[in-house]
């Protein structure tokens, strides 16, 4: 079966159309809107193609125009499209969300327009049967869970499908407080958890949602002991202001019972933050498959690829295998650094 495994990951998740208005203008006085493409899982995808891996998106997209225009994007990255869906009734309409960036002390504002786009009404027997023994890893998010009652009900039954195929799972439980309650959250993961081999949550969702006390490493050890999850990452961002934060994490390996962690990226200088957490699972996520599932190298690679998609406009992180590993190896000197790369 291993060897019909044609992608290292698929991801399954709705892909918006974000539009925003150019630089730092305002939603409520700009008259341009720039046109992007973006989405929790799709970023996982892009960032772990750019990387060197073979990814897919499983999503229902509509045949229209806009359809299209979507399509090529995420193709333009290297990412598949081979389990796209469409959906050709005359109501088929994307998700949409409008972004509009911060500066001190003005926070950034996200406005979503999501709700009966195409990807709403998916259901499960719309995912082809060949897709669970497809991938070598499968990844979603409670975004996903949270948009719908349908939707969530086709996610739960696709994760419990690629589990029973030898598939692995990854989490990222990405609490959206616009999209459902703290409880609600936490009674949906849970039925999941047992299904899931790498779990991605922070620490304050950890504390919020699910309840946890202790401390950060507890509290992650603690999901492994209450579930059959393999590895626990949590990502630890200070915000100093919308352009300045600092970004690190940790990742627990319960197979090893160890814990790891790096010097965190410091003041990064922030260009958009949108799609950052998501630019984090793609570099652990390459990390783990193309490593042996080292979590040192996960760490490494998560906490760089999340840095520098601060640093780059749009939801989709662009940072290639080689830009990353210049970026570690510059992030572990001691030593003066050249101020250009040339």
């Amino acid at each position: 079966m291993e060897q019909n495994r044609n992608f290292d990951l698929l991801t399954f998740g709705q892909v918006l159309l974000r539009l925003s208005p150019p630089n730092n203008d305002r939603l409520v006085r700009g008259d341009t809107f720039v046109k992007q493409v973006g989405g929790a899982e799709l970023n996982v995808a892009v960032g772990v193609a750019l990387l060197g891996l073979h990814t897919g998106i499983i999503s229902r997209l509509p045949s229209h125009d806009m359809g299209t225009f979507m399509k090529g994007k995420i193709r333009s990255y290297g990412v598949s499209d081979d389990y796209f869906i469409y959906d050709n009734s005359p109501n088929a309409r994307v998700g949409i969300y409008f972004y509009e960036n911060g500066a001190y002390p003005r926070k950034p504002k996200v406005i979503y327009d999501r709700s009966n786009s195409s990807f709403y009404s998916l259901s499960i027997d719309e995912i082809p049967e060949d897709v669970y023994g497809a991938t070598r890893c499968f990844h979603t998010s409670g975004i996903t869970l949270a948009l719908n009652p349908k939707i969530r009900e086709t996610t739960i039954e696709m994760i419990k499908r690629f589990k029973a195929a030898g598939t692995l799972v990854s989490f990222d439980v990405n609490f959206r407080g616009n999209l459902w309650t703290g409880e609600e959250a936490k009674a949906c993961i849970e039925q999941i958890l047992p299904y899931v081999d790498i779990f991605f949550c922070s620490e304050d969702t950890a504390r919020l949602t699910f309840g946890k006390t202790g401390t950060a490493r507890e509290m992650m050890k603690s999901f492994t002991e209450e579930y059959p999850i393999s590895i626990v990452a949590a990502t630890q961002r200070i915000v100093h202001s919308p352009k300045r934060h600092t970004f690190g994490s940790v990742m627990y390996d319960a197979k090893k019972d160890c814990f790891f962690e790096e010097e965190p990226y410091r003041d990064i200088e922030v260009v958009d933050r949108i799609g950052s957490g998501d630019a984090y699972i793609s570099g652990a996520l390459y990390g783990l498959l193309a490593n042996d599932f080292d979590c040192a190298k996960a760490i490494q690679y998560g906490n760089a690829t999340s840095a520098v998609k601060n640093t780059i406009p749009g939801d989709l992180p662009s940072s290639s295998l080689d830009e990353i590993d210049t970026i570690i190896k510059a992030h572990n000197s001691k030593g003066p650094q050249l101020e250009m790369a040339r």
